[in-house]
């Protein structure tokens, strides 16, 4: 088999980069170890910047978003029982929009075959080669049989847990990673959102966020311990301690029904350096992980796989691999911003286990600092609905 760029991972990552790529006259082979059915239903993040949401329909996959997104012109801010609203439209001109992971990976999966382009699934023992030099190979199985891929290039969109990063040669990289002391417990309740805008609340027993994924589905997390057992929490007890957290003087509380899934996730940040090496290039979570507090894990794939479709078309097209070159100081640029935004938002709305009483006072005055000035509220809404991209959609300059 032969293409142009080899991608590993039919995420968002891999299957936007797919997309672009071909509105450039790029041809890609797009290589995924999961089923069609799983990465559609398979349920993640679901906040898109403004840039994220522009970006999808001005490349022709925004027609359902459009129609079933939920637009959100801000978010609150709760602690001691009040809640705070931070306008976005007011501030930056900008919103976001809800609309779930595996929704935008059914857009792409179905735009990409719409086209004729290929998506190979359940593949199996994936590796790449030769990487280093101008033939990189993907080997894989594919249906039992032995398949082999050359291309010009490869993304490595295929996770933290994917095969690409780790391929890189020992010391080439350098890693910059926190842990942090606690997790999110999430649960999706089939319950109609009792309120149209996301709730952050700082809490004395622990943060919690009241979200949604549709009309009539809630999206809910508790911080807990980041080993809990999720066996430990029956449905009964997270309600309970749900509603002691969201207990507010004005009486507000999410809707409770069924809950239809649970799950805990670990905190961490974590961020590669660089994001290439040779023909390899990593994109979204293969490269960087940031906690979900500030909804900035899919909106980063895209601007990812966003300067790279740009870099490789200029190249392609215009013979001129600078961007290219620059592909990992470019996107790295963006990455610590919103890491930054990520810690920042992380530990403005959680308890830390052992905090001293100063600390827990600083947090305080923090958040009434955040709610009370139209400054500081200002730079929440700016980094929250996304920052500017660093560099300009001109294809050949």
């Amino acid at each position: 088999m032969r293409t142009q760029v080899g991608i590993i991972g039919a995420g968002p990552a891999g299957l936007l980069l797919a997309h672009l790529l071909y509105l450039q006259g790029i041809e890609s082979v797009v290589i995924e170890a999961h089923s069609r059915q799983y990465i559609e239903e398979r349920v993640r993040a679901g906040v898109l910047e403004q840039g994220t949401v522009d970006l999808l329909v001005r490349t022709g996959v925004g027609e359902r978003l459009l129609k079933e997104g939920l637009r959100h012109q801000g978010i609150e801010l709760a602690f001691d029982r009040k809640r705070h609203r931070i306008d976005f439209t007011d501030l930056s001109a900008k919103a976001i929009t809800v609309y779930a992971q595996h929704e935008v990976v059914k857009d792409l999966v179905h735009a990409r075959l719409t086209v004729g382009g290929t998506i190979l699934f359940d593949v199996e023992g994936a590796s790449i080669h030769d990487f280093d030099g101008e033939h990189p190979v993907i080997r894989f199985s594919a249906n039992g049989l032995p398949q082999v891929l050359h291309c010009d290039y490869i993304a490595g969109c295929d996770g933290f847990h994917g095969v690409c990063r780790p391929s890189i040669p020992e010391g080439v990289l350098t890693v910059f990673e926190r842990t942090y002391p606690f997790g999110w417990l999430g649960i999706l309740a089939e319950a109609a959102p009792s309120q149209s805008e996301l709730v952050y609340m700082n809490h004395e027993r622990g943060f919690a966020l009241f979200s949604m994924r549709s009309p009539s589905v809630t999206r809910l997390y508790l911080q807990c311990d980041p080993d809990e057992q999720i066996a430990n929490w029956s449905d009964g007890r997270i309600w309970d301690e749900l509603l002691t957290r969201f207990a507010c003087d004005d009486g507000w509380l999410p809707n409770q029904g069924p809950i239809l899934q649970k799950s805990v996730t670990p905190m961490r940040s974590y961020v590669v350096e660089p994001m290439q090496y040779g023909r390899l290039f990593l994109a979204g979570d293969a490269a960087h992980i940031v906690p979900p507090t500030g909804a900035k894990g899919l909106n980063l794939a895209a601007s990812d796989v966003r300067v790279l479709a740009h870099a490789l078309a200029v190249s392609y097209k215009c013979g001129n691999s600078n961007l290219l070159s620059s592909y990992s100081q470019i996107c790295l640029r963006r990455v610590w911003k919103a890491q930054r935004f990520s810690w920042w938002m992380t530990s403005l709305l959680h308890r830390i286990p052992r905090a001293s009483g100063f600390d827990q006072r600083r947090q305080m005055a923090e958040l009434d600092y955040v709610t009370g000035s139209r400054a500081a509220a200002a730079s929440l809404a700016e980094n929250y609905v996304g920052l500017p991209q660093d560099f300009k959609d001109a294809w050949c300059d």
